[in-house]
């Protein structure tokens, strides 16, 4: 009978587990919302994970895009959806630059309106110059910026690739003039032709220019080295403190419950901690920071300094959304 007992005992415990974990969660299936365009880097992320967390949780999570007007028709959305978990919103560091690009046109606050959930990953960017640039590292680069007049493309205002070098700049006194395009690729384009001097680009696909030789890369920009292009330094090696990255993290309208908040946070930090899917983004250049290090506090800690750290810039240099 003790035996009896004790089996029923420990049968119970992931019965009640299981239960717990369903009543903090909806009863429909999960949607997250990328503010971006099918098949782009951010897409693709977000799916990855989605379909882990699907393999895992009492519902489907279903990757909805609502591309358009800088990531904020989807960002809305998200802030105007119930506040149950059952629509979340898969960002990158636009969502820092909102609130200091656009000011009273918001219909949202990015900061009030939103929980920090989990951090994903963070991507570097890495510099690079057409191959038959003089330039050949960071010090050169600099150099090359203080003797001439040039200018760089970026994949508009206010992206990561255009406040990047904005940074540089505002941390190094170099000019360089800022040469907007619908995007990196087009800017690329112009690099190539060596119609404009550099291009600061995402690790996720500028190390394929890189790699292939079309470009030359120079620093990658994150606070470590790359491991999609660890061979080159990074600018913090010539630059102390620089850092100018994009990045992924999970976010829900405020508001909703702690408890289903933790949920999520839990099966995402689980999910990141699986080797495969830890290998798959590294792939993509994403780089998944410890677990202590993408739990809601942190998250919460990191938007916030990155909010903080780019509307700074952006009042400094007096960007303004195109």
């Amino acid at each position: 009978m003790l035996m009896r007992r004790t089996l029923l005992g420990g049968l119970a415990l992931p019965l009640v587990a299981t239960r717990a974990r369903a009543q903090v969660w909806p009863d429909r299936p999960v949607r997250l919302v990328v503010p971006y365009a099918a098949g782009g880097p951010t897409d693709t992320v977000a799916r990855l994970l989605a379909e882990r967390l699907s393999a895992s949780l009492p519902q489907r999570v279903v990757v909805e895009n609502r591309a358009g007007g800088g990531a904020l028709i989807g960002t809305e959305a998200v802030a105007r959806a119930p506040k149950d978990g059952s629509t979340l919103l898969f960002t990158t560091v636009v969502h820092a630059v909102h609130r200091a690009l656009h000011g009273t046109r918001l219909t949202f606050d990015p900061t009030a309106d939103f929980a920090p959930v989990a951090l994903v990953g963070v991507v570097p960017q890495v510099i690079m110059v057409p191959p038959e640039s003089p330039v050949r590292d960071v010090p050169g680069l600099l150099r090359y910026l203080r003797d001439g007049q040039h200018a760089y493309g970026s994949s508009g205002a206010g992206g990561s690739s255009h406040l990047g070098v904005e940074l540089l700049k505002s941390m190094t006194g170099v000019r360089a003039e800022h040469v907007p395009y619908r995007g990196t690729a087009p800017a690329v384009v112009d690099l190539i032709a060596g119609r404009i001097a550099l291009v600061m680009d995402s690790v996720a696909t500028g190390a394929a220019q890189v790699r292939g030789g079309t470009l030359r890369g120079i620093a990658t920009t994150g606070p470590r080295r790359s491991s999609a292009l660890p061979d080159l330094p990074t600018v913090a090696e010539t630059v102390p403190g620089f850092a100018a990255t994009t990045w992924n993290a999970v976010l829900a309208p405020s508001g909703t419950p702690d408890a289903t908040l933790a949920a999520i946070s839990e099966a995402v930090t689980a999910a990141l901690g699986e080797p495969a899917l830890q290998a798959r983004l590294t792939e993509l250049g994403v780089e998944v920071p410890p677990a202590a290090e993408r739990n809601i506090a942190a998250a919460r800690q990191f938007v916030a300094a990155e909010t903080a750290k780019w509307e700074k810039l952006i009042a400094e240099a007096g960007i303004r959304a195109s």
